[in-house]
């Protein structure tokens, strides 16, 4: 049997010239790495090698520990905010301070799963800038170790970063304006939002894009930090607005009362009874042109659901007025039987 043993460690005064002077110490890292090795450049370097792997891996170590317990803390948080009891809070707050003034009952569009979604939307972006934020701090203390001088380094990240800064200035603002949209819930996933050029349904909301289908089925994608003002039209409740118009001959106190009672009845029939939230209110006489005199009739309903009421509404009124006899206004002069303009 082959016995390998490690060579010995050379008494003193009997070192080569090429041999490492620390390897005289018994106990010393130097003289370890000589024994383990046989190497003079690993010998000679012994105590740098060792000291700055320990700090290395002990930088790692707590680089991972407090990316873990951050996104611990996010996702906790994360849960939190999107829990039973937090989400009945939020939603009772949100009406009490979004009620009308007259006391009047109202929807609320904000329901559990858009602040979930908001909620888990937020914390994914916080996880993901506690990494980076972790990562960059831990690689810098690796290269301070390794001897790397930081001042330059630094001194041309930060001439890359302005460089950056102002090419990528747009993507920066769409950035910040998409956090800024999700954290004060402006609109949400199936909303109906005017946007400026794009009128529809939120479909997916990012933080630089927001893709929104309008009524012709075209597909926008709109830059978050583009959207300058947004009209949302489904957050609390939603007005339907009917404008009836008729003919300067017409009674308009009958047609009033006739139009009020008709989209009362309307209103309380199962197809839209459920989305009415309050009785329709007759506003009367709303504006008089040449061509005629126009009615109007507002009613509160729930969200999203106005433009099917409206057309219900204006449907039932426009048979009634036709079955009382209520003149309308003649845009177009038309030839009566007798050949008479009439108008």
């Amino acid at each position: 049997m082959i016995t390998v043993t490690a060579p010995p460690v050379p008494a003193p005064g009997l070192t080569s010239a090429l041999m490492p002077q620390c390897v005289q110490e018994p106990g010393s890292w130097c003289a370890t790495l000589y024994r383990w090795t046989n190497n003079d450049f690993l010998a000679q370097h012994a105590d740098v090698i060792v000291g700055r792997t320990i700090s290395i891996t002990s930088i790692i170590l707590i680089a991972v520990l407090v990316r873990w317990l951050a996104h611990r803390g996010i996702s906790r948080m994360v849960n939190g905010a999107t829990n039973g009891a937090f989400t009945a809070l939020a939603g009772r707050a949100r009406r009490l301070r979004r009620a009308p003034a007259d006391g009047g009952a109202r929807g609320d569009a904000a329901g559990p799963q858009r602040r979930m979604q908001r909620a888990r939307t937020i914390g994914s972006v916080l996880r993901s800038i506690v990494s980076a934020v972790v990562l960059l701090v831990a690689v810098m203390m690796v290269m301070n170790e390794l001897g790397y001088p930081l001042g330059p380094l630094l001194a041309g990240a930060g001439v890359l970063g302005l460089a950056v800064g102002f090419g990528a200035q747009n993507l920066v603002r769409d950035f910040l304006s998409g956090m800024f949209m999700l954290l004060e819930d402006q609109f949400g996933v199936g909303d109906i939002v005017d946007v400026g050029e794009a009128v529809g349904t939120v479909e997916a909301i990012g933080l630089r894009i927001t893709t929104i289908r309008d009524l012709q089925g075209t597909v926008w994608y709109v830059r978050n930090g583009e959207i300058l003002r947004v009209g949302n039209m489904s957050q609390g409740y939603a007005v339907a607005v009917v404008d009836l118009p008729i003919a300067h001959s017409a009674d308009v106190e009958q047609a009033t009362e006739l139009a009020g009672a008709t989209a009362t009845e309307r209103a309380a029939q199962d197809d839209i009874s459920g989305d009415v939230l309050e009785p329709p209110e007759v506003l009367g006489v709303d504006r008089i042109g040449p061509e005629g005199v126009t009615l109007r009739i507002t009613v509160r309903v729930k969200p999203g659901r106005q433009w099917a009421v409206q057309r219900a509404l204006n449907g039932a009124i426009t048979d009634a007025f036709d079955d009382h006899g209520v003149p309308r206004p003649v845009v177009f002069p038309t030839a009566s039987l007798d050949g008479r303009t009439q108008r």
